[in-house]
Formats: structure tokens, sequence, C-alpha cells
């Protein structure tokens, strides 16, 4: 994009300009000899040539200024009929240079803005497509157990129990999904700020292995808590002993009756490490990079009411405080999940 609206506008000033100082100095000559001679003559031709030089001077000067200011209003055009083009960055000194300096931020902002808009949509399509798929099977089972109990074609009360229990079930597994996914998809949002401060480590692990003991001593499992009583660990303290519960249950599923989930601390100067360590049936090398995902379930048999979303949610709210969840598991006979926040 190109105009010489502020070319023209210079020549015509500067040559008004160069006029009025040429009759200047020939009123000037005239006031101080009274008459011109061939001295006069040639100061006057040494001053136009003067003038001219410092025109070609000045206006190659402008000219490239100029140039550079289409070159980035070009820039923009293109970058507006296409939004996917990414300009090559120019390094100038001065003015101009901090002035591209400042349109390719800009630029990288934009794209930025524009990349998080996309992977928003992206998320939230995929969010609405994971719920609704994930809804069908115990809503379709919900309107089957409904359809049997209406029309009475279960007369066995203990069936009938049967049935009710199972459907609990079902309504118990819809809210823990849809109460997970608006957990998830919140944090994902970036609509949830962790508030992290320090905390006594061993209050936070405790609190979280009170909470599943019950569940735990049904299949007379033990959970053993080793930390240190003055250990202090920087977080967002009720998020991470959700994530710590979500954990210990997955242990408790994947385990046996009569086997021990460990919770210990690992404290060096540089990170505190949290293993939740069960004596489970493992996980398979090639399904590890997996367990992470949504909805994602390494064996659908150990419990079929989960709805493979609690390590998902434990991932995004351990990154969302800056920490990092690994995994070691060898099958048949251990998996161990590691916390880590560096200090």
């Amino acid at each position: 994009m190109k105009s010489n609206y502020e070319r023209a506008k210079f020549i015509r000033n500067y040559w008004l300009i160069a006029g009025a100082v040429l009759l200047l100095a020939v009123g000037f000559l005239l006031f101080a000899w009274g008459e011109l001679d061939y001295r006069h003559y040639i100061i006057m031709g040494i001053l136009c040539v003067g003038l001219i030089v410092i025109f070609i001077v000045s206006y190659h000067q402008m000219n490239s200024i100029y140039h550079d200011l289409e070159d980035m209003s070009q820039s923009m055009n293109d970058l507006i009929i296409n939004e996917e083009q990414n300009p090559e960055e120019v390094y100038r000194e001065g003015a101009v240079g901090i002035l591209y300096s400042n349109y390719y931020k800009l630029v990288r902002a934009l794209q930025d803005s524009r990349n998080r808009e996309k992977d928003e949509k992206i998320f939230l399509r995929d969010i609405i497509s994971d719920i609704s798929h994930q809804l069908k099977t115990p809503l379709t089972s919900l309107n089957v157990f409904m359809d049997l109990l209406l029309e009475d074609k279960v007369t066995d009360p203990e069936k009938r129990k049967q049935i009710l229990h199972e459907a609990e079930n079902q309504l118990d597994r819809m809210e823990w999904m849809v109460l997970s996914m608006l957990k998830l998809a919140r944090i994902e949002a970036g609509a949830i700020q962790f508030e992290k401060k320090e905390y006594m480590t061993r209050a936070l692990l405790m609190e979280a292995v009170e909470s599943v003991r019950l569940l735990a001593g049904k299949k007379e499992q033990t959970i053993l808590l080793t930390c240190p009583e003055d250990s202090i660990i920087f977080c967002d303290g009720d998020w991470l002993v959700e994530a710590v519960i979500n954990l210990l249950k997955n242990a408790s599923d994947y385990s046996d009756e009569h086997k021990e989930i460990r919770v210990e601390l690992e404290e060096t100067n540089i990170y505190t490490r949290i293993y939740i360590k069960d004596e489970g049936t493992g996980i398979a090398e090639e399904e590890i990079p997996n367990i992470f995902k949504r909805f994602y379930r390494v064996n659908n048999t150990v419990n079929p009411n989960s709805v493979g979303i609690g390590l998902s949610l434990t991932k995004s709210i351990i990154e969302g405080m800056g920490g990092r969840i690994s995994v070691k598991s060898e099958v048949g006979s251990y998996t161990w999940f590691m916390i880590t926040f560096v200090k």
C-alpha cells in the first residue's frame, strides 16, 4: 500500500522554504552591497547547489522511512487477508526499529489470542461431545429401569430392589462425571485461580487419607501415611487434597482386598514429592501415556461404574498449581503415582 501524499507535501514545502531562503539571500546581498556582481552570482549558485544536495539527501532519508512504513502497512494488510501468515521479523535501529518491534509483538499477541480462542472452541466442542457421549449409556439404562418398574414387569421384590440399587449407581456415576467435567473445564479454561500458600503437608495428606479410609475399609485395605510433622508445602490446599483423594480412590479400586496403600513424602532442597503407592493390578507400559486422557480406562472390569475422568482431573489440578504428576508401574505388581512440586 503506497501513498505519495506525504512525499508531494514534503517536496512542495521544501521548495517553498528553499525559495524563501534564496529571496532572503538576494535581499541581504542587495542590502549589503547595493548591487550584484559575478561573485554574488557564484555565492547564489553555491547556495542553490547546497539546497539541491540537501533536498536529495533529506528526500532519500524521508523516502526510506516512508518505504518502511509502507512495507509494514502492506504486511498488516496481508495479515488481515491471511490470518495464518507469520511475517518475518525485521531488525532495525531507531524509532522505526522500535515501531517494527512493537508491531511484531502485537502480531504475536494477536496470533496467541486467536490460537487460544481456537483451542477453547475445540475444547468446548470436545467437552460437550464427551459429556453427551458418556451420558448416553447411563441415561439409556435409567430409561430401561424406569420402564421395567412403571410397567410392573418385575414383580420380585429383590429384583426390584436390585434395579433401584443399579439406578442409584448410574445416578451417582452421572453426578460424579458432570461435576468432574465442570471442574476440569473450569481449570483448563483458566476460570479457576489456584490460591497457593504454605500448608502443613501432613495435615493435607491426612485429610485425603481419612476421606477414603471408609472406601478402603470395605475391601479391608490398609492406608499408611509416612510424612514428617514439620514438612511444609506451597500449594492450594483444597485442590491438592482433591487430587490426592482421586489417586487414593484409584489405588483402592485397582487393588485387591487386604492390600496396603502407602502415602509417602520425599523432600529435598530442590523439590517436594508425594508418592501414592499401591500393590494392585498395575498398568501396562504401552497404556501409561494414555491414562491421563479423559474417559480413558485401563481395565473396565475392575470398576464398571468408573467414568475414567479422575486421573485427567488430577493432572489438570496438579499442573494448574505448577506441579507435575508422573507414574511408574509394573503389571500385576504395583503402581506409583508421583506428585512433584519444585521449590
